[in-house]
C-alpha cells in the first residue's frame, strides 16, 4: 500500500476516536500528539506538521458538530478536511487541450524519470492519444537507447540521435515529424539542481520548445529535501507540476508529498510500481481517503477504465455499488479486477476494505484463489451462474468433479460470494466517508 505505515498509524489515531465515549480536549490533545507522531515519521517537515495539527486542535475545540452528526464524526471529518488540505486540496489534472502538447520531464539521477515517460506513454495512449518520445538526454550514453527500448515495447515512437551531445540540435532535427502526434514526452538529462550548466541547458530547451507541462520527476525517498529541489527546478524552468515515484516502496514520502504543496508546484502524478500501468492522477480527496482506510473510489474507477471499455467500467462501478449481482456478476468483476493490478492495491481503494487491515499474506493467497473460482464457475451452468442460491449438495459435488477440485473449496467461493453479495449492500448508498466508515465499522466480512 502506498504510505502504509503512515496509514497504519493515522488509521489507529481514527480508531481511538470511534472507541472513546465522547469528544473532550484531553482526547484531542491525544489526537493531536499521534497525527504529530505519524507525520514526522513519515518525513513530514516539523513545521509544517505543526502548523497542520494547530488547525486541526482549533478546529476541534472550537467548531460544533452540524445537526446530524456526532461530534466523534465531526473530528474525523475535521481531520481529513485539513489533511487534504495539507497536501494540496483539489486535484490539479492535466488538460491535453491542443495538439501537440507537449510535456518536458525533469528531475534529479536516479529519480525514476525514464520510468515515469514509460507510465505517461501507457496512460495517455490508453485515452486514445497517439503519443511519441524524444531522447535530448545526451550526458548519460545509455539513456537514449533505453528510452527508445521502453517506447519500442509500448509500440510508440522514439526520436534519438546517437552520438550527438547537443540537446537543442537533436529536437530541431525532428520537429517536423513531431508535428504530426497528439503528445510529445520530451526527456532531458538527470542532473543536479545546483550545476550551472545543466541549467542552463533547460533554459534554453524550455525557450524553445516552450512546453505545455514540465514535469519534475521526484523520488519519495527525497524526504525534506524535495522542497528545495523542487524551487530550484522551478526556478530554473518554471515547473507546473510534480511526479512523486517510488511511493510503493518503504520510503517514507510525506516529506515529497507536503513539500511540493507549499511550493507551489502541484503534484500531478503519483508513481505506485515499477509497472507502466502504476501511474495515478494525485487526487488529494481519494489519497487522504486510502490512508486513512476510506477508499478511493475515483480511483478505482479509473483503474477499471484502462482495463476495460469505458462502458464496462461504469457497469463494474455500479455492480459494487448495487449490493445485487450473481455468480457472473462476480466472475466479471474477478475478470476486471485481475486486469487492474494486484489485489493489495485494489481493495486499498474500495471504501470500507482500505481500513479493514486485511493481512498481506491473506491477500496474496486470495490472489491464487480467484484463478481457481474463475474454472469452478466455469463448471457451473447458466442457471447456476445467474442463481446461486441453486446449488444443494449433488450440484456443489457435480460442480467439484468438473472443475478438478475439492467441494470445500466450491463451498468456500459460495461462501465468498455470500460475503461479498452481504458487504456490497452494506456499502450501497455509502458515499460519505464518515458515514461509510461507521457503518463498516466492525461490520467486514471474516476472511475477506
Amino acid at each position: 500500500m502506498v504510505l502504509e505505515k503512515l496509514g497504519g498509524s493515522l488509521k489507529n489515531t481514527l480508531s481511538k476516536i470511534a472507541k472513546s465515549m465522547f469528544v473532550d480536549e484531553r482526547l484531542i490533545n491525544e489526537l493531536v500528539k499521534d497525527i504529530q507522531r505519524a507525520l514526522l515519521q513519515a518525513d513530514v517537515n516539523v513545521k509544517l506538521v505543526f502548523e497542520l495539527t494547530k488547525q486541526i486542535k482549533e478546529r476541534a475545540l472550537n467548531e460544533k458538530a452540524p445537526s446530524g452528526v456526532t461530534q466523534k464524526e465531526y473530528l474525523v471529518k475535521i481531520v481529513y478536511e485539513e489533511l487534504v488540505k495539507f497536501l494540496g486540496g483539489e486535484k490539479n489534472e492535466i488538460e491535453v487541450n491542443k495538439k501537440p502538447f507537449k510535456i518536458m520531464m525533469v528531475g534529479l539521477f536516479g529519480s525514476g524519470k525514464t520510468t515515469t515517460i514509460s507510465k505517461l506513454i501507457k496512460y495517455y495512449a490508453n485515452r486514445g492519444h497517439k503519443v511519441c518520445t524524444v531522447g535530448l538526454d545526451v550526458h548519460r550514453p545509455a539513456a537514449p537507447e533505453q528510452l527508445k527500448q521502453l517506447s519500442d515495447s509500448l509500440n510508440v515512437p522514439c526520436f534519438i540521435k546517437k552520438g550527438e551531445k547537443d540537446a537543442l540540435k537533436i529536437y530541431k532535427e525532428f520537429e517536423k515529424e513531431l508535428e504530426k502526434f497528439d503528445m510529445i514526452l520530451v526527456d532531458t538529462a538527470g542532473r543536479d539542481a545546483l550545476s550551472e550548466d545543466l541549467v542552463e541547458e533547460i533554459k534554453d530547451l524550455n525557450n524553445y520548445i516552450k512546453p505545455d507541462e514540465k514535469l519534475l520527476v521526484l523520488s519519495a525517498d527525497i524526504g525534506q529535501a524535495a522542497q528545495k529541489q523542487a524551487q530550484s527546478f522551478h526556478d530554473s524552468c518554471g515547473v507546473t507540476g510534480v511526479v512523486v515515484t517510488k511511493l510503493d516502496g518503504t520510503a517514507k514520502g510525506g516529506g515529497a508529498l507536503s513539500a511540493c504543496a507549499v511550493t507551489g508546484a502541484p503534484v500531478k502524478f503519483i508513481g505506485i510500481g515499477e509497472k507502466p500501468e502504476d501511474l495515478e492522477i494525485f487526487n488529494p480527496k481519494g489519497f487522504v481517503g486510502r490512508i486513512l482506510g476510506m477508499g478511493d473510489i475515483e480511483a478505482l474507477l479509473d483503474k477499471a477504465k484502462e482495463a476495460m471499455d469505458m462502458e464496462s467500467a461504469e457497469d463494474l462501478g455500479k455492480k459494487l455499488l448495487k449490493g445485487d449481482f450473481n455468480f457472473l456478476d462476480l466472475y466479471e468483476q474477478m475478470q476486471a479486477m485481475s486486469k487492474m493490478g494486484p489485489l493489495s492495491k485494489v481493495v486499498d481503494m474500495i471504501p470500507g476494505l482500505g481500513g479493514a487491515n486485511i493481512p498481506k499474506d491473506m491477500l496474496d493467497g486470495q490472489e491464487g484463489k480467484l484463478k481457481k473460482w474463475k474454472i469452478i464457475m466455469q463448471s457451473c451452468t447458466k442457471e447456476e451462474l445467474e442463481d446461486p442460491s441453486l446449488l444443494s449438495r449433488t450440484r456443489i459435488d457435480r460442480i467439484a468433479k468438473g472443475a478438478g477440485v475439492k467441494v470445500s473449496e466450491v463451498r468456500e467461493l459460495l461462501k465468498q460470494y455470500k460475503k461479498s453479495k452481504k458487504l456490497m449492500k452494506m456499502m450501497k448508498g455509502s458515499d460519505d466517508p464518515n458515514k461509510l466508515m461507521k457503518k463498516l465499522k466492525g461490520k467486514v466480512p471474516k476472511g475477506f
